[in-house]
């Protein structure tokens, strides 16, 4: 059995997990956000979507890890280990970012107000899946 290439996959396929934890998270609350504007006649603002989809590019950074794991030379122990432990700081990220994401819904649905604000949160929580990615590929 190759090593590295587990590691490989497993940099996508935990990412991938927290993505779908955090849209999960993030897109109920987008939803529920939604619902309370129709049943206050208020327009329901679709820039919401944004909150909702923010933790899927996780996915893309754990694909691109694995990409690059895929042809490295590296030990396969050393590949394996990071292709779990990145993959499971990308996946913690995108969870806090659907976790952050769901609170900006609900506060601009809400208000109508803050948008700036609640991106910024949701961008500092993609910061650690940026970092990690980035890390990886250079250690790779």
């Amino acid at each position: 059995m190759n090593f590295g290439l587990l590691g490989a996959g497993a940099a996508l396929g935990i990412a991938a997990l927290g993505s779908a934890i955090g849209i999960g998270t993030s897109g109920s609350a987008t939803i529920g956000a939604w619902k309370r504007c129709y049943l206050n006649n208020k327009p329901a603002p679709f820039i919401l979507t944004v909150f909702a989809g923010a933790p899927l590019t996780q996915t893309i950074y754990g694909y691109l890890v694995m990409m690059f794991m895929m042809n490295s030379q590296k030990e396969p122990w050393y590949l394996l280990g990071l292709g779990v432990f990145a993959g499971l700081a990308m996946a913690f990220s995108a969870i806090a970012q659907g976790k952050a994401g769901a609170a900006g819904s609900d506060a601009l649905a809400e208000t109508g107000k803050g948008f700036s604000q609640y991106i910024t949160v949701v961008g500092l929580c993609e910061t650690v899946a940026l970092f990690v990615m980035v890390f990886s590929l250079i250690s790779v």
